[in-house]
């Protein structure tokens, strides 16, 4: 740092391409989007500007709002199902051999060595009626059909006349399996960077204080760990409120979030500043997570410090 003080003209340098880079690719493009929500859509391609809250109060009726909520409540669920998920998987790896470590991470991130678009349909010919659960519990199904029928239990008494294919696909549940598909290893990478550098004397001095495994992991490892949950939390749902292609793919007229709304807008109904306005509804949203962890993890340094 001392050197970057004594030599401002090399830091300005250095900092300049990617300063300027930031500026026009990013803060520029998102500075229209944010005067395109105060505008009026005048004709197909015209907007005027004349700072109204027309479509913030749009975005506010029943029908978006509606929409918003349930993008928060599946967002919420599938942040909360990968961090049941992913907390024992990055505790088994942390405390995984040395030489198995680096294995195990690598069979976490070997799902983004494969395009989006390409594990969603394969999750539709998981999912889907046809698919491969339902192929495999009819298989059980009539298994166990067979069973019961040379025992003399009969069968299709007990279990049905035959075996009805479970309806996932296109609903709200296909849309959580998939954003848990997506994003769980957003979960296990930073629990798994936290676990990792946790004291181990800790537990084994509180083990040997007669603490057991039960109390030492909430007692230890979780208070320790503490940050890196926030992380993976922060990290998890943002991203999976903001999902588009996943329900686009595996949901139903029903099962759209918010983001399918913005395309649409942009797209179909050719109404930007509606659809800006829905962007940065969405935006303070993920600024509102993002500043709830900042100060958790403020709160949580000021305790460590007293």
């Amino acid at each position: 740092m001392d050197n970057w003080r004594k030599s401002p003209i090399a830091f300005t340098l250095a900092l300049a391409p990617p300063a300027l880079w930031l500026a026009l690719f990013f803060v520029l493009p998102l500075s229209l989007l944010w005067l395109f929500s105060f505008g009026t859509k005048t004709g197909i391609t015209s907007i005027d500007i004349n700072w109204t809250l027309a479509n913030y109060a749009r975005a506010l009726e029943p029908l978006y709002l509606g929409i918003f909520l349930k993008s928060l409540w599946i967002a919420g669920v599938t942040t909360l199902i990968c961090l049941i998920v992913g907390a024992p998987v990055a505790l088994a790896i942390s405390f995984s051999p040395v030489q198995v470590r680096p294995w195990l991470l690598l069979l976490i991130i070997l799902p983004f060595w494969t395009n989006l678009l390409i594990r969603t349909y394969a999750l539709i010919a998981t999912l889907r009626g046809n698919g491969h659960i339902n192929s495999m519990l009819g298989w059980i199904w009539r298994q166990a059909d067979g069973l019961l029928t040379l025992t003399g239990l009969g069968g299709h008494q007990l279990l049905g006349a035959q075996f009805t294919p479970l309806e996932i696909l296109y609903t709200d549940w296909a849309v959580v399996i998939g954003l848990i598909y997506v994003h769980l290893p957003f979960m296990v990478l930073p629990l798994y960077a936290a676990l990792d550098r946790l004291d181990r004397n800790l537990i084994e001095a509180s083990l040997d204080l007669g603490a057991g495994h039960v109390r030492s992991f909430f007692t230890i490892i979780v208070p320790l760990a503490l940050p890196g949950v926030l992380s993976g939390l922060v990290i998890t749902f943002i991203p999976a409120l903001g999902s588009y292609l996943t329900p686009d793919l595996l949901g139903g007229p029903d099962s759209q979030m918010i983001a399918n709304v913005i395309d649409r807008q942009f797209k179909a109904a050719n109404d930007w500043p509606f659809g800006a306005a829905l962007s940065f509804l969405l935006m303070y949203a993920a600024f509102f997570g993002l500043a709830m962890r900042g100060l958790f993890t403020k709160h949580a340094a000021d305790g460590g410090m007293k």
